[in-house]
């Protein structure tokens, strides 16, 4: 079960609002399978998949009991974040 906090709710039309479009099945996809999995944030996650050509969507979470919980999410120039 994935539960978004009303932050990230509101993150949605945020980012909308700047131009940018992510959707909920989008930050599902990234969760369900990332790229890559940060986890120097203990005991957030931040799970990073591809947005588009030039940047990737990372995804803030944390588990509780079989429970993933998105605190927030954030696009970022794939060259910041590049792990190849």
């Amino acid at each position: 079960m994935i539960h978004f906090t009303r932050h990230a709710i509101e993150k949605f039309e945020v980012l909308k609002r700047h131009g940018v479009l992510v959707t909920n099945d989008k930050v599902i996809e990234i969760l369900n399978n990332p790229g890559f999995i940060d986890y120097s944030r203990l005991p957030l996650l931040i799970a990073q998949g591809e947005l588009d050509a030039r940047h990737v969507l990372r995804v803030v979470f944390k588990k509780e009991g079989g429970v993933i919980i998105v605190i927030t999410f954030y696009p970022s120039r794939k060259d910041k974040y590049d792990k190849s």
